[in-house]
């Protein structure tokens, strides 16, 4: 399934994210059992996160977290989604549990220097995670 998962990957690192989500939906729809499923799943919660729409970021950052539990940045999107929609109490549980895998989370500079993109998408990326982390707590350095 990874052959649809490369090209969404793709488009992601040039920007055209309204082309990625129709691949890993049909990566799920082909082989929805698949072990690697969390990564699709994590492929559309971060382009509907990027996209402001948090509920349906949740939902697929929820499939994922409980496929891959032990990946601080789905803890991270989850984070952000939450402190979006004025959840702060269960932001700061995601924010802690990020921090607990993966010390990129303990502040924002230290977060964005893990983080490479065009900038498009580090424009998204402001405007939403960086937004919701902030709510959560998180400082900037």
């Amino acid at each position: 399934m990874f052959a649809y998962f490369a090209p969404g990957d793709r488009k992601f690192r040039i920007g055209s994210i309204e082309e990625v989500i129709p691949l890993p939906q049909k990566a799920i729809r082909i082989s929805p059992r698949d072990p690697y499923i969390g990564y699709f799943y994590n492929m559309i919660a971060f382009v509907d996160l990027l996209q402001s729409r948090t509920d349906e970021a949740i939902v697929w950052t929820e499939g994922a977290r409980n496929a891959n539990p032990a990946r601080p940045y789905l803890h991270a999107i989850l984070v952000s989604a939450y402190a979006l929609k004025g959840d702060v109490a269960r932001a700061g549980s995601e924010l802690a549990e990020a921090r607990s895998l993966n010390a990129a989370y303990s502040c924002i500079a230290r977060n964005r220097a893990t983080f490479t993109c065009v900038p498009k998408i580090c424009a998204l990326r402001e405007a939403t995670v960086y937004t919701g982390l902030r709510r959560a707590g998180m400082p900037e350095e």
